[in-house]
């Protein structure tokens, strides 16, 4: 019987070498692969979070027009005048505080 084994060693050693070199190469490919996903994935809730902020800022504009318009010294004047029966009064009705 020859001996085979030198040889089988060695390119026992080689296919060891090559398969630990691409479990290598494909591992870092799935990392590579998983850290773009996480930085889209990252984009897309940073564009939702902006979005969400305009319709904050809008709903915060909407809402302060509002409250002007609540506060209206001419609106307030009616309500007085028609719903609860309010009137200007008189300079006899007014006293003066020294």
């Amino acid at each position: 019987m020859a001996r085979k084994t030198g040889k089988n060693t060695g390119k026992q050693k080689v296919v060891i070498l090559w398969i630990i070199f691409m479990a290598v190469f494909i591992a870092e490919l799935l990392l590579y692969a998983w850290s773009r996903v996480q930085c889209v994935d990252a984009g897309y809730e940073i564009s939702k979070a902006t979005q969400h902020q305009r319709e904050l800022i809008t709903l915060q504009n909407n809402l302060k027009i509002e409250l002007a318009s609540l506060k209206s010294p001419d609106r307030i004047a009616k309500i007085a005048q028609k719903k609860l029966g309010l009137v200007t009064p008189t300079p006899k009705q007014m006293v003066v505080i020294p």
